[in-house]
This record gives C-alpha cells, sequence and structure tokens, in this order.
C-alpha cells in the first residue's frame, strides 16, 4: 500500500534521537526560545521579515483574520472572496468572524483562481479582502492577482498551506500578499506533527498576530513594543502588564517540542522540495497526456512545482469511480483537498443564499478528482506502480 505519507518527519531516526536528547535537558517546553528560533529561520526561509508560529495551519488562517479585523483592515460584513476549491478552514474563519464569504471559481487545468476568475467576481462583487489558496503546490497568474488587488486596493492574502517551497517567476509563493499562512501538519511539506505560522513584513500586522496568537496579551513582544503599547493604554505597573489583554486573542500558541522539530527539519526542506518536484514532474510527463481520461494540468509557467499529492481530474465521475476501484487496497487516495466548499453541509448551513455563487470548475473537481501522494521517500518501484495505475 502506497501510503500519502511514510514517515512523521523526514530522516525520522535521527529528528526522534535529538528530539529526545531535547526533552531530557529541557528546563521548559511552553513557547519559548527554540520558537523564537524557528520563527527567525523560517522568515529567512521564505525572504520575510516576521513570522508569528502557531499550532496549526487552521489557526494561523483564523490569527490573520482577526488580526486584520482588531486593526481596522477589514471589518465585520464585509465581502471576502476566497478560492472555492480550498480547505474548510479557510473559510470557516470567515463566516465565525462575522464576514461574507464569497467564493471564487479555480481554472481547471490550474486547479486555482486566476485573473480572469477573479475579475468575473469583482464585477459584480465589491470585495475588501482576496483570501487565495495555492492548491497543491500549483498557481496560475498570481502577479496578476497582485496587480489586480494594489489597483482595487484589495488586501491580498494567500493560504500558502500547500505549496511551501513552489516559485513561480523567481519568487516563492506566498510571498506575493500582504501575508500568507503556513502548516506544518505531519502530512504537509515539512512536519512539526501539528503547526503553522504567518508570515509577512509589516510590523504592525506582526505585533497584532503575536497578540491573538496569545490571549491578546504583550508577553512574547519585543521590549520596546511592549512599552509602546503599555504606554497606549496607561498600563504601568509590573504587577498589572503581564495580565493585560489589549484586543481579541485566543491559545494558539506552539511548544519547544514543535520549535525544534521545526528547526530541524527546516535543514532538510530544500532536499524534500527537490524531491518532490523530480517526483512529480516524472509522474506528471506519463500521467496528464491521457487527455482522453483526465482533463490536462498546466505547470510549465511554475519554476519550482512543491506539492504533497499529485491531482487527477478526470473526465467523468464514471473514470473517476474505476480509479478509486483500481486503487483499493494499493494506493492511498483522496478527494481534492476539500473539494468546493459552496457544496460542504456548514456552507449550506451558515452561508445566506444570496451570497451562494455558482461555481462550476470546483465542482468539476470535487466529484471527478481525486490525489495520491507525493512524498520524498517514495522508491523506484513505487514511482513505477504509480504511474503504471494512472497512466494506463
Amino acid at each position: 500500500m502506497i501510503t500519502l505519507i511514510k514517515s512523521t518527519f523526514y530522516r525520522e531516526k535521527d529528528t526522534k534521537r535529538k528530539l529526545c536528547a531535547f526533552i531530557k535537558k529541557a528546563k521548559m517546553l511552553s513557547i519559548g526560545q527554540r520558537c523564537r528560533e524557528f520563527e527567525h529561520k523560517f522568515a529567512d526561509y521564505q525572504g520575510r521579515k516576521y513570522c508569528v508560529f502557531v499550532n496549526s495551519g487552521s489557526s494561523a488562517n483564523l490569527a490573520i483574520i482577526q488580526a486584520l479585523l482588531n486593526l481596522g483592515k477589514i471589518k465585520k460584513g464585509d465581502q471576502v472572496g476566497f478560492s472555492a476549491l480550498t480547505w474548510s478552514t479557510n473559510v470557516m474563519p470567515l463566516i465565525e468572524l462575522g464576514l461574507q464569504p464569497v467564493p471564487i471559481d479555480c481554472e481547471l487545468d490550474t486547479l486555482n483562481v486566476s485573473s480572469r476568475t477573479l475579475k468575473d467576481v469583482i464585477a459584480k462583487c465589491h470585495i475588501k479582502l482576496l483570501f487565495l489558496t495555492n492548491l497543491l503546490g500549483f498557481c496560475d497568474d498570481i502577479d496578476e492577482i497582485a496587480r489586480i488587488c494594489k489597483k482595487k486596493d484589495i488586501i491580498l492574502i494567500e493560504d500558502n498551506c500547500e505549496s511551501l517551497g513552489t516559485v513561480y517567476k523567481g519568487k516563492k509563493l506566498g510571498n506575493f500578499g500582504l501575508a500568507s499562512t503556513f502548516s506544518f501538519y505531519v502530512g504537509h511539506h515539512m512536519s512539526t506533527i501539528e503547526g503553522g505560522a504567518v508570515v509577512t513584513n509589516n510590523s504592525e500586522l506582526e505585533t497584532m498576530l503575536q497578540l491573538v496568537r496569545a490571549h491578546g496579551w504583550d508577553r512574547n513582544l519585543t521590549e520596546d513594543r511592549q512599552l509602546k503599547i503599555r504606554i497606549k493604554h496607561h498600563v504601568n505597573e509590573t504587577f498589572y502588564s503581564r495580565y493585560t489583554f489589549y484586543d481579541l486573542g485566543y491559545n494558539l500558541r506552539t511548544t519547544e517540542i514543535q520549535g525544534l522539530i521545526g528547526t530541524i527539519q527546516l535543514e532538510y526542506l530544500d532536499e524534500i522540495v527537490k524531491k518532490r518536484q523530480s517526483n512529480f514532474l516524472r509522474i506528471a510527463k506519463e500521467i496528464y497526456k491521457n487527455t482522453d481520461k483526465y482533463f490536462p494540468l498546466r505547470y510549465t509557467h511554475i519554476d519550482t512545482v512543491s506539492n504533497f499529492a499529485v491531482p487527477i481530474i478526470c473526465r467523468t465521475q464514471q473514470i473517476r469511480d474505476a480509479l478509486v476501484k483500481k486503487c483499493d487496497g494499493r494506493v492511498e487516495i483522496r478527494p481534492i483537498v476539500g473539494g468546493d466548499m459552496t457544496k460542504q453541509p456548514f456552507y449550506f448551513t451558515y452561508v445566506n443564499k444570496a451570497n451562494r455563487h455558482r461555481i462550476t470548475n470546483a465542482n468539476i473537481a470535487h466529484e471527478q478528482g481525486l490525489y495520491f501522494g507525493n512524498n520524498p521517500e517514495l522508491t523506484e518501484r513505487e514511482m513505477q506502480m504509480l504511474i503504471s495505475i494512472f497512466s494506463k
């Protein structure tokens, strides 16, 4: 059975050995120096100034929306565009925090929102924010999307939980908007078991994210930022300052265990991305030429394709169903991420009928798609088996 992932961590034995040694010596395991070290190193890897480490990619999505609300960049009732083909917790924070979600369809040959599908929506809706998902290591013309957002005064943030390491026109995905979110879930590119992050170059946003991550207090801020916020709110006593809550927040903190694992795994990330790209290109060359069975996928516009799964969109549901049977007991498969969010029960429950826009390509991917794992530990035999199953 070829599973989506083989190990909890890349080079698992060595990582576990270092983790055990750390736990034996550690004086504290709550958020601290190891987490700060990881934040600095991940920000450097991504090419951003700031990284705020949280306990999951879903929490990262929640934190960024709450932070933007706290700062007044958006307000309750605003329309927010989101990629229709995505994961549930890309959409749920919008609903939970009183925003109006507006789904944007994907292009079938990239599985991502394009400038074309964005223009279709903004011609009808006045969106204040675009929460764009870079799905499965791919993107469409995100540079043009960013240009449109700037021209229309739309805040662009990226959910980059599925595209860590992908490079488009010389620039890493996750660097096209105001901020971006990442996931370090065990099944994703780089594992801290559970974990996520928000990266940005905006210092005001980074400060607010620090507050949102930990109850709304200032304990994780630098001393100069602590002083600034305490002066602003007339908090000048040490006794009260540690228990003053300045804005709306949660407990989304990580542990030193996750910080250590993340720092170790970052050392292997370039190697992981390189292997996944090599796997994908080899498999895709054989699979996507079967255009009579599958819709073609376009990826040659991307410099580096970094994905943890290989998607297939079948021409019919019957072809997809036949593949599901063929994979039974041989290859672990899944739907295309969470599918078309407008088809999910929670969406029908909480989104007003007037805001349920008709989606087409996302629905095709939902009903006729699947994916299988692309992990950096695939053997030659497994590669041959995957090509055989999906290309013949």
